[in-house]
């Protein structure tokens, strides 16, 4: 399924990130953080970590439906010619056959790219098209807001609408903190499960996602399914440990992708035991805006948030 090969490409994301390090950032398309001020007029000669584009992009190929939304909603979306088979957001993309997940070079040149943008270094695309001379920027699976607002940054400097994703950045840091502060704090702290597929599997503290949640002061009971991060945040749960665990919450962020529903979870054997089922508080995501960490971030702080609100204190 999509949605099992996404969580399986993203949970190596993060190993690699944590793996390498400051290594990755030496790599010759991979970017760290521009060299020019955000807001700045756009100007060119454009470096941002090892890749320097000579003028403005014109013909952008995006690789990752992350990257496409950050693109367009920096005002970039007019360079972008091409983008892969799973980005169908904003309405009106360019969407093709191409894939991220089984990135073809001979496909992607046919394009005639000046700048292709990428999550993954899978099967060395990035060398195979550094061969065609064809510049690459990586923006991998971000694991805090921070790598959010930073890509942003970058693909920003490099396709010369800096000021706009500066603005971009400062409109998310102000609605994020926002919709949090309308959150009443909790004496006790609430418990989530938040489901990547009907697998069981889910997310720890330390990853993207669990950030979101902390924002809101929440534990995450899959945390004891992965402590030292061996699992690179992306444990499989057991049945019977979650029924355990007795979460007050349950997000699903695979409701579209795999038909899970309140219905279908309450369904589960043994699942009508836990204090979420028994409340009511199962709450569907969308798949994607759950998935897709850049500017509709947002929408997903605001679907926490609502569901938060929900549960009584």
């Amino acid at each position: 399924m999509k949605r099992v090969l996404t969580a399986v490409v993203t949970a190596a994301a993060l190993l690699t990130a944590a793996g390498c390090g400051a290594a990755n950032d030496k790599t010759a398309t991979s970017t760290t953080s521009g060299t020019s001020s955000p807001g700045a007029a756009a100007s060119y000669p454009v470096t941002v970590g090892s890749l320097t584009l000579a003028a403005q992009p014109k013909r952008i190929v995006s690789l990752t439906p992350t990257a496409t939304e950050m693109l367009f909603a920096i005002g970039a979306g007019p360079q972008v010619v091409a983008v892969d088979d799973q980005s169908d957001y904003p309405a009106g993309t360019p969407k093709t056959d191409l894939s991220g997940f089984k990135p073809n070079a001979e496909a992607i040149a046919a394009k005639n790219p000046d700048l292709v943008v990428l999550s993954e270094d899978i099967d060395k695309i990035v060398e195979q098209l550094g061969k065609l001379k064809i510049p690459v920027v990586r923006t991998p699976a971000a694991v805090s807001m921070d790598d959010t607002y930073r890509e942003i940054g970058e693909l920003g400097s490099l396709t010369g609408h800096q000021a706009e994703a500066e603005a971009l950045h400062q409109r998310m840091t102000s609605q994020i903190e926002k919709i949090v502060r309308g959150v009443p704090a909790r004496t006790k702290p609430l418990s989530y499960y938040y489901e990547l597929d009907p697998t069981l599997y889910s997310v720890t503290s330390k990853t993207f996602i669990g950030s979101i949640f902390a924002m809101f002061g929440m534990t995450n009971v899959a945390d004891a399914a992965d402590p030292t991060g061996a699992k690179g945040g992306y444990p499989q749960l057991s049945a019977e440990a979650l029924i355990k665990s007795n979460p007050d919450t349950i997000f699903l962020a695979d409701s579209r992708c795999c038909k899970q529903s309140a219905s279908t979870v309450a369904a589960r054997p043994g699942w009508n035991t836990i204090t979420a089922v028994k409340a009511g508080q199962i709450f569907p995501l969308d798949d994607d805006i759950a998935s897709r960490w850049g500017p509709r971030t947002v929408d997903l702080v605001q679907s926490v948030a609502d569901a938060v609100a929900k549960v009584p204190a």
